[in-house]
Protein backbone atom coordinates (compact mmCIF):
# COMPACT_ATOMS: atom_id res chain seq x y z
CA UNK A 1 0.00 0.00 0.00
CA UNK A 2 1.78 3.06 -1.49
CA UNK A 3 -0.07 5.60 0.71
CA UNK A 4 0.44 3.40 3.91
CA UNK A 5 3.66 3.47 3.52
CA UNK A 6 3.96 7.29 2.29
CA UNK A 7 2.03 8.10 5.05
CA UNK A 8 4.76 6.10 7.67
CA UNK A 9 7.47 7.90 6.09
CA UNK A 10 5.75 11.33 6.60
CA UNK A 11 5.12 10.30 10.44
CA UNK A 12 8.31 9.31 11.09
CA UNK A 13 10.02 12.20 9.43
CA UNK A 14 8.67 14.39 12.25
CA UNK A 15 8.63 11.71 15.41
CA UNK A 16 10.79 12.37 18.52
CA UNK A 17 10.62 8.12 18.44
CA UNK A 18 9.54 5.54 15.81
CA UNK A 19 9.22 1.98 16.71
CA UNK A 20 7.63 -1.42 15.83
CA UNK A 21 6.30 -5.10 17.23
CA UNK A 22 7.43 -7.82 15.82
CA UNK A 23 6.43 -7.65 11.83
CA UNK A 24 5.81 -4.00 11.79
CA UNK A 25 9.57 -3.97 11.13
CA UNK A 26 8.83 -4.63 7.57
CA UNK A 27 6.29 -1.37 7.00
CA UNK A 28 9.19 0.87 8.59
CA UNK A 29 11.82 -0.88 6.44
CA UNK A 30 9.46 -0.13 3.04
CA UNK A 31 9.43 3.33 4.26
CA UNK A 32 13.25 3.80 4.63
CA UNK A 33 12.87 4.26 8.39
CA UNK A 34 15.28 1.71 8.99
CA UNK A 35 17.82 2.39 6.19
CA UNK A 36 21.95 2.00 7.79
CA UNK A 37 20.04 0.89 11.14
CA UNK A 38 20.06 -2.08 13.18
CA UNK A 39 16.77 -3.51 13.42
CA UNK A 40 14.83 -6.60 14.50
CA UNK A 41 11.70 -8.94 14.41
CA UNK A 42 10.36 -11.96 15.19
CA UNK A 43 13.65 -14.89 14.73
CA UNK A 44 11.08 -16.22 12.16
CA UNK A 45 11.25 -13.21 9.80
CA UNK A 46 14.85 -11.83 10.61
CA UNK A 47 16.38 -14.24 7.31
CA UNK A 48 13.41 -12.17 5.24
CA UNK A 49 13.89 -9.00 6.54
CA UNK A 50 17.76 -9.13 5.60
CA UNK A 51 17.11 -10.38 2.30
CA UNK A 52 14.31 -8.24 1.15
CA UNK A 53 16.27 -4.55 2.67
CA UNK A 54 19.95 -5.25 2.71
CA UNK A 55 20.37 -1.84 4.31
CA UNK A 56 19.44 -2.69 7.49
CA UNK A 57 21.75 -4.46 9.88
CA UNK A 58 19.39 -6.89 11.10
CA UNK A 59 19.69 -8.18 14.56
CA UNK A 60 18.02 -11.75 14.46
CA UNK A 61 18.59 -12.20 18.52
CA UNK A 62 17.83 -9.26 20.49
CA UNK A 63 14.39 -9.34 22.00
CA UNK A 64 14.29 -5.24 20.88
CA UNK A 65 16.72 -2.93 19.02
CA UNK A 66 17.15 0.90 20.10
CA UNK A 67 18.80 2.75 17.31
CA UNK A 68 18.40 6.64 17.67
CA UNK A 69 14.94 7.46 17.31
CA UNK A 70 13.92 4.65 15.86
CA UNK A 71 12.98 0.78 18.18
CA UNK A 72 12.31 -2.25 17.06
CA UNK A 73 10.93 -5.60 19.26
CA UNK A 74 11.02 -9.02 18.01
CA UNK A 75 7.77 -11.15 18.73
CA UNK A 76 4.66 -9.56 20.14
CA UNK A 77 5.22 -10.14 24.00
CA UNK A 78 8.65 -8.38 23.14
CA UNK A 79 6.72 -5.14 22.76
CA UNK A 80 5.63 -5.05 26.29
CA UNK A 81 9.23 -4.92 27.13
CA UNK A 82 9.71 -2.38 24.27
CA UNK A 83 6.88 0.12 25.76
CA UNK A 84 8.24 -0.64 29.26
CA UNK A 85 11.86 0.67 28.09
CA UNK A 86 10.17 3.60 27.13
CA UNK A 87 8.19 4.38 30.21
CA UNK A 88 11.51 4.14 31.97
CA UNK A 89 13.25 6.24 29.93
CA UNK A 90 10.58 9.31 29.94
CA UNK A 91 9.10 8.66 33.37
CA UNK A 92 11.91 6.74 35.70
CA UNK A 93 12.59 3.19 36.94
CA UNK A 94 9.81 3.84 39.31
CA UNK A 95 7.20 4.05 37.36
CA UNK A 96 8.14 1.09 34.89
CA UNK A 97 8.31 -0.97 38.17
CA UNK A 98 4.26 -0.23 39.11
CA UNK A 99 3.86 -0.30 35.49
CA UNK A 100 5.33 -3.75 35.26
CA UNK A 101 3.65 -4.62 38.50
CA UNK A 102 0.39 -3.69 37.21
CA UNK A 103 0.60 -5.76 34.46
CA UNK A 104 2.32 -8.96 35.99
CA UNK A 105 5.06 -9.00 34.09
CA UNK A 106 8.66 -8.92 35.01
CA UNK A 107 10.34 -5.61 34.73
CA UNK A 108 11.52 -5.06 30.96
CA UNK A 109 13.85 -7.75 29.84
CA UNK A 110 17.05 -6.15 28.56
CA UNK A 111 16.72 -5.62 24.96
CA UNK A 112 20.01 -7.54 24.20
CA UNK A 113 18.84 -10.78 25.91
CA UNK A 114 18.51 -13.70 23.49
CA UNK A 115 14.57 -14.27 22.50
CA UNK A 116 15.35 -17.66 22.87
CA UNK A 117 17.64 -20.52 24.09
CA UNK A 118 21.30 -21.08 23.02
CA UNK A 119 20.59 -24.99 22.21
CA UNK A 120 17.30 -24.15 20.57
CA UNK A 121 19.04 -20.97 18.80
CA UNK A 122 21.84 -23.27 17.27
CA UNK A 123 18.96 -26.30 15.94
CA UNK A 124 20.37 -29.99 16.00
CA UNK A 125 23.46 -30.06 14.54
CA UNK A 126 23.71 -32.95 11.30
CA UNK A 127 27.18 -34.31 12.89
CA UNK A 128 26.35 -36.43 15.63
CA UNK A 129 30.16 -36.03 17.15
CA UNK A 130 29.19 -32.51 17.28
CA UNK A 131 25.68 -32.85 19.18
CA UNK A 132 27.97 -34.88 21.37
CA UNK A 133 29.92 -32.01 22.69
CA UNK A 134 27.07 -29.21 22.32
CA UNK A 135 25.16 -32.01 24.93
CA UNK A 136 28.29 -32.00 27.41
CA UNK A 137 28.65 -28.57 27.36
CA UNK A 138 25.04 -27.99 27.88
CA UNK A 139 24.82 -30.44 30.62
CA UNK A 140 27.78 -29.10 32.71
CA UNK A 141 28.66 -25.90 31.66
CA UNK A 142 30.98 -25.26 34.97
CA UNK A 143 33.40 -28.24 33.49
CA UNK A 144 36.71 -27.10 31.07
CA UNK A 145 35.59 -27.00 27.98
CA UNK A 146 38.72 -25.69 26.26
CA UNK A 147 39.38 -26.24 22.50
CA UNK A 148 41.42 -29.10 23.58
CA UNK A 149 39.38 -30.32 25.49
CA UNK A 150 36.20 -30.40 22.84
CA UNK A 151 38.30 -32.09 20.18
CA UNK A 152 39.35 -34.53 22.75
CA UNK A 153 35.59 -35.40 23.61
CA UNK A 154 34.97 -35.46 19.80
CA UNK A 155 38.23 -37.59 18.71
CA UNK A 156 38.72 -34.60 16.09
CA UNK A 157 41.59 -32.38 15.82
CA UNK A 158 40.72 -28.83 16.70
CA UNK A 159 41.07 -27.47 13.23
CA UNK A 160 38.17 -30.06 12.59
CA UNK A 161 35.83 -29.48 15.36
CA UNK A 162 36.13 -25.27 14.71
CA UNK A 163 35.24 -26.11 10.80
CA UNK A 164 31.55 -27.68 11.89
CA UNK A 165 31.16 -25.28 14.62
CA UNK A 166 31.47 -22.59 11.77
CA UNK A 167 29.85 -24.60 9.06
CA UNK A 168 26.96 -25.81 11.46
CA UNK A 169 26.48 -23.28 13.82
CA UNK A 170 28.12 -20.40 12.83
CA UNK A 171 30.04 -19.86 15.35
CA UNK A 172 32.95 -20.61 17.40
CA UNK A 173 33.30 -23.46 20.13
CA UNK A 174 34.68 -20.88 22.36
CA UNK A 175 31.59 -18.58 21.35
CA UNK A 176 28.67 -21.31 21.86
CA UNK A 177 30.70 -22.34 25.50
CA UNK A 178 30.19 -18.75 26.46
CA UNK A 179 26.50 -18.39 25.74
CA UNK A 180 25.58 -21.32 27.39
CA UNK A 181 27.62 -19.88 30.27
CA UNK A 182 25.80 -17.04 30.10
CA UNK A 183 22.36 -18.62 30.05
CA UNK A 184 23.45 -20.72 33.07
CA UNK A 185 23.84 -17.52 34.65
CA UNK A 186 21.13 -15.89 33.74
CA UNK A 187 18.57 -18.90 35.41
CA UNK A 188 20.73 -18.47 38.52
CA UNK A 189 20.26 -14.57 38.86
CA UNK A 190 16.63 -14.93 38.23
CA UNK A 191 16.30 -18.08 40.38
CA UNK A 192 18.59 -17.21 43.65
CA UNK A 193 20.04 -14.80 45.82
CA UNK A 194 23.57 -16.18 45.41
CA UNK A 195 26.34 -13.99 45.40
CA UNK A 196 27.93 -13.40 42.01
CA UNK A 197 31.08 -15.16 42.56
CA UNK A 198 28.52 -18.44 43.38
CA UNK A 199 26.83 -17.66 40.48
CA UNK A 200 30.20 -17.17 38.52
CA UNK A 201 31.52 -20.39 39.48
CA UNK A 202 28.83 -22.53 39.17
CA UNK A 203 28.04 -21.21 35.48
CA UNK A 204 31.61 -21.74 34.10
CA UNK A 205 33.10 -18.39 34.61
CA UNK A 206 36.31 -17.90 36.67
CA UNK A 207 35.83 -15.08 38.98
CA UNK A 208 32.56 -12.52 38.77
CA UNK A 209 34.38 -9.92 37.60
CA UNK A 210 34.60 -12.59 34.19
CA UNK A 211 30.83 -12.89 34.45
CA UNK A 212 30.63 -9.39 34.34
CA UNK A 213 32.46 -8.51 31.23
CA UNK A 214 30.18 -11.24 29.59
CA UNK A 215 27.35 -9.93 30.76
CA UNK A 216 28.35 -6.63 29.18
CA UNK A 217 29.66 -7.60 26.19
CA UNK A 218 26.20 -9.96 25.13
CA UNK A 219 23.96 -8.07 27.23
CA UNK A 220 24.46 -4.66 27.18
CA UNK A 221 23.76 -4.50 31.49
CA UNK A 222 25.78 -6.04 34.76
CA UNK A 223 24.71 -9.27 36.44
CA UNK A 224 23.12 -6.91 39.25
CA UNK A 225 21.01 -4.86 37.01
CA UNK A 226 19.64 -8.11 34.89
CA UNK A 227 19.15 -9.53 38.37
CA UNK A 228 17.07 -6.57 39.87
CA UNK A 229 14.85 -6.25 37.08
CA UNK A 230 14.07 -9.82 37.09
CA UNK A 231 13.09 -10.10 41.02
CA UNK A 232 11.40 -6.60 41.61
CA UNK A 233 7.96 -8.08 40.19
CA UNK A 234 8.45 -11.64 41.11
CA UNK A 235 9.25 -11.13 44.56
CA UNK A 236 6.55 -8.70 45.07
Amino acid sequence: DAELIAQIRRLADGAARTASVCAGAFALAAAGVLDGRRATTHWDLTGRLARRFPRIDVDGDAIFVKDGPVITSAGVTSGIDLALALVEDDLGAEVARLVAKHLVVFLQRPGGQSQFSVRLETGRPRTELLRGVLDAVTADPAAPHTLDDLAARAGVSTRHLTRLFREELGRTPARFVEQVRLEAARQQLERTTDPLDVVARRAGFRTAETLRRAFARHLGVTPSDYRARFRTTGTA
